[in-house]
């Protein structure tokens, strides 16, 4: 048994949290809410604490599903990804700008449009750079589904963007 503590080993998650959160609801406020409401569960469960194998993996769970449970229920999808596109690069013409910003909202619209499974393994493996085992225990499924589900995922969101860039649908 190991003893967890949780100024020391939880709350620096909280910045992890918030990314998963905000990748999954796309507002700011409810992102915060929602690890506001993990660290307070997690905090409800510290009983449990020492029988935890990963405390990291056990508070990501929590959180993906208070956010997929709170944008369930709201229904949002209209931030970007990436919110420093609001300031152009120096040096850039407005159709880049423009173009880039286009490129952005394609890709956030398509990825919206992948199912949730295949989706969260992106954002965890290609935005938080989680690793594979660590994705298939946070997510509770096998390593090998995480690698196969991301490589689809990956695939037609690939071939979405090829059909978009060539026929503009």
């Amino acid at each position: 048994m190991k003893e967890i503590r949780f100024r020391d080993h939880i709350l620096p998650l909280k910045d992890k949290l918030f990314r998963l959160a905000l990748r999954i609801t796309l507002h700011r406020e409810e992102a915060e809410d929602i690890v506001q409401d993990t660290l307070l569960r997690v905090w409800e469960k510290r009983e449990t604490w020492p029988q935890i194998e990963s405390i990291e993996a056990y508070c990501t769970t929590i959180c993906r599903n208070l956010a997929l449970d709170r944008n369930a229920a709201a229904r949002n999808s209209n931030l970007r990804l990436d919110e420093q596109m609001d300031t152009p690069p120096l040096g850039t013409t407005p159709f880049e700008d423009l173009s880039q910003k286009e490129q952005l909202e394609t890709t956030q619209r398509l990825m919206d449009n992948l199912p949730e499974l295949w989706r969260s393994i992106m954002l965890l493996r290609d935005v938080e750079g989680k690793r594979y085992d660590e994705i298939a225990e946070i997510l509770s499924i096998s390593e090998s589904q995480v690698k196969v589900y991301l490589h689809r995922a990956r695939t037609r969101l690939r071939e979405q963007i090829t059909k978009v860039e060539r026929y503009g649908l």
